[in-house]
């Protein structure tokens, strides 16, 4: 796969990384990633793979932009309220990088559609912010074998996940909460969408190109008010009904 004077200009800084280079850039190049939400955690990761050439980039979410987004959701502006939020997506990230191929998916994932969905993708990458949706893309994943790069954030705190088999993200969340903490209810501070909204497109970046030790089986825990972060180990359930094994 050969790049033009145009797109080695372009990524140039990647070029010359040892732990990206010709190498990892064809693998971005090549790479479809599905990113589940364009909110608060797949707007900033979206506009971070498009620029890194990622080659597909699957936007999936059936809302439409509103005024309360634009303080954290940085993929839009004032002229998309009202419009759909993936078609919105679509002209912002063509026209940061024309090479990227952006396919816009104007419904919500469900049960039903999550198999097709998520169908070629190398990396699934989630930023929904309720639980269904959220076990609704991991159960896929993991019967596709397709590595889950999951982020969430509330008030001053985010998470950044991978998952890739077993434990899976059902071993993290058994049940979806009853009174499950959402943004609009409890609020969230808007550039802490774009640290982990960065960290989950890195996290698929370092999982593509082979980079580093992505966070596979592991979660990163940052606290915006301390300026802290820790990373916990996520144990596997034996008894998870999505990833355990079964005799």
């Amino acid at each position: 796969m050969n790049f033009s004077p145009e797109e080695v200009e372009r990524y140039a800084r990647h070029l010359v990384l040892s732990e990206v280079g010709g190498p990892g850039q064809q693998k971005l190049k090549a790479a479809t990633v599905v990113i589940v939400g364009a909110g608060g955690v797949g707007s900033p990761a979206a506009l971070y793979l498009a620029a890194a050439g990622v080659g597909t980039l699957r936007i999936i979410d059936g809302d439409t932009v509103s005024l309360s987004n634009l303080q954290r959701q940085i993929l839009f502006d004032a002229a998309d309220i009202d419009r759909a939020k993936v078609e919105a997506a679509a002209g912002r990230l063509e026209a940061i990088n024309p090479h990227v191929r952006i396919e816009a998916l104007n419904y919500p994932l469900t049960a039903d559609n999550a198999a097709v969905t998520i169908d070629g993708a190398d990396v699934v990458l989630d930023g929904t912010d309720d639980f269904e949706t959220r076990h609704c893309v991991n159960a896929a994943c993991v019967a596709a074998g397709v590595p889950l790069v999951s982020g969430a954030l509330g008030r001053w705190t985010g998470q950044v996940g991978v998952f890739a088999g077993a434990p899976c993200y059902r071993c993290l969340v058994p049940e979806s909460p009853p009174d499950a903490e959402t943004c609009a209810r409890v609020g969230v501070v808007g550039a802490l969408a774009g640290v982990i909204g960065a960290m989950a497109a890195l996290e698929a970046i370092k999982l593509i190109t082979g980079a580093g030790q992505p966070l596979t089986g592991r979660l990163m825990l940052y606290d915006g008010l301390a300026a802290i972060s820790r990373t916990v180990t996520v144990t596997a359930d034996p008894a998870c009904p999505v990833c355990a094994r079964r005799e």
